[in-house]
């Protein structure tokens, strides 16, 4: 579906044609997003790499899931550092999120030392929760929403992730993603939705 519909609306528009594969937790599209790039020679930039990890623990508690939501992805450095680079035809580069290296005393993360790097390929996919956010919209030429029930999402984020930390994170952002699918990006504003549940149909909107 998604394939076809990118092929679809590909020809109609100047490259690189930037896709923005969103959705909640759990729902398929980190496991969409290379078996799509692969079909079509894509690049995937995951949106994970730009989580506002600078902001302390703590602070994170004290906003309101619209503030979270307003704050999760540092969408500033995604527009300067990758995608308007690469919509001039340029090489992006940026240095990404580093969970890995673990919290500092305060909370917060840093950014790893080594740059990554993509060049500007015919389709680039920008995946993860949150890249379909409206102040995006001017340099993202088709936003897909990829779903599944929240049972279903819960289930695949237990078979990855541990109790503990799916504890934290579900306290923290799961209301956070509810406001902003319900309020900043609800299933209206999107292109394509599609399902990753095997009964469920897909719809699609004009990509107007």
């Amino acid at each position: 579906m998604i394939v076809d519909f990118v092929r679809g609306i590909a020809p109609t528009r100047p490259a690189p044609l930037i896709v923005a594969i969103d959705g909640p937790s759990g729902a398929g599209k980190s496991s969409l997003a290379p078996l799509v790039a692969a079909r079509l020679s894509a690049s995937v930039i995951p949106l994970d790499d730009f989580f506002s990890g600078e902001i302390p623990g703590a602070r994170w508690d004290t906003w309101s899931p619209a503030e979270r939501a307003t704050h999760v992805v540092d969408w500033q450095r995604v527009r300067s550092e990758v995608l308007v680079p690469l919509i001039a035809g340029r090489r992006a580069r940026w240095h990404p999120f580093d969970f890995s290296a673990g919290p500092r005393p305060d909370g917060s993360y840093t950014t790893a030392r080594e740059w990554r790097e993509c060049d500007a390929t015919p389709v680039v996919l920008l995946e993860g929760a949150y890249s379909g956010r409206p102040e995006l919209s001017d340099v993202v030429d088709l936003a897909i929403l990829v779903d599944a029930p929240l049972a279903v999402r819960h289930v695949r984020l237990r078979g990855r992730e541990s109790v503990e930390f799916l504890h934290d994170w579900h306290a923290r952002w799961d209301a956070v993603e509810a406001h902003y699918f319900a309020n900043v990006s609800p299933p209206s504003r999107f292109d394509l939705v599609v399902s990753t549940t095997p009964s469920a149909a897909s719809s699609q909107r004009s990509a107007g």
